[in-house]
């Protein structure tokens, strides 16, 4: 049977984000339920339903931000429906929701993605590579939180070219997440719980000194496994990473849709929030 007699387009609402979770949760991706509920109400995630089952089989989400810049992520489709141009289809539709919104479609692409993104016309600039680590166990040390939301939100506006508020304000509303920010002000890391791992970023700093300080600050306060995604421009911290312990996992390429390629990483941008979220 043709993928289009066997499957239903659905947009998901607030009760699919189990569903979601549960194909995310098979590829071994981080994402929990806050981050499927989060797609849901601030973006659209269009999925594919087995019409006999109702099974959710394939997604794919698009987040617009403030600003003219829109995500597209949680690219999944259940292993026995792949190769069929569900994924493509599925992003089509994003890009779609997305420039419905004059924003521009933006993603983070592991290697085997990137051809098919390249086939719809994106174009990829730098390069970022996730790192993994497990922590020793350490004393709790408290962070900072929404107190410091508008210092957050507007340094992270600036390293990114784009206001991401709600997302941060989503981060920091959730049980478990940290954040440290510079007495200065002029910098600040978050860290919140994955599926697998602690995932920390963003973080941003105004150099790369201080940007060192500031992830050995909170991970000096984190225990278990941890993930950060670092733009490949920022030897020092890799070096410093891998010197300690941590392990490159994947690359990634940030990849634009109908804008100039993103060819080099903010200078004040040393960890991402996430290949999902950018």
């Amino acid at each position: 049977m043709a993928p289009s007699e066997a499957l239903t387009l659905v947009v998901l609402g607030p009760a699919d984000a189990p569903d979601g979770l549960a194909l995310s949760e098979a590829a071994g991706w981080n994402q929990t339920a806050e981050d499927w509920r989060l797609f849901v109400r601030q973006g659209r995630v269009f999925g594919l339903r087995e019409n006999e089952a109702n099974r959710l089989v394939a997604t794919a989400a698009a987040l617009p931000y403030a600003g003219g810049l829109g995500w597209i992520s949680m690219v999944l489709v259940a292993p026995e429906w792949r190769h069929q141009g569900l994924a493509t289809q599925l992003v089509q539709h994003g890009i779609a929701h997305l420039r419905a919104l004059d924003a521009t479609p933006v993603l983070d692409a592991t290697p085997a993605g990137q051809p098919a993104y390249a086939r719809l016309g994106f174009e990829a600039g730098f390069a970022l590579a996730r790192w993994e680590g497990v922590l020793a166990a350490a004393p709790p040390a408290p962070g900072t939180g929404l107190a410091d939301a508008i210092t957050i939100a507007r340094l992270d506006a600036l390293a990114n070219g784009c206001d991401r508020g709600a997302l941060l304000i989503d981060f920091l509303r959730r049980p478990g997440t940290r954040a440290w920010v510079e007495p200065d002000g002029h910098g600040f890391v978050l860290a919140r719980q994955g599926l697998c791992a602690t995932q920390l970023g963003p973080l941003v700093a105004p150099d790369e000194a201080s940007a060192l300080s500031l992830l050995r600050r909170a991970l000096a306060d984190l225990r278990g496994p941890v993930f950060l995604d670092v733009p490949e421009r920022w030897t020092a911290l890799t070096a410093w990473l891998q010197h300690n312990g941590f392990v490159r996992q994947r690359g990634f390429a940030r990849m634009a849709l109908g804008a100039a390629p993103i060819a080099a990483v903010h200078p004040r941008l040393f960890v991402v929030a996430g290949p999902e979220f950018g």
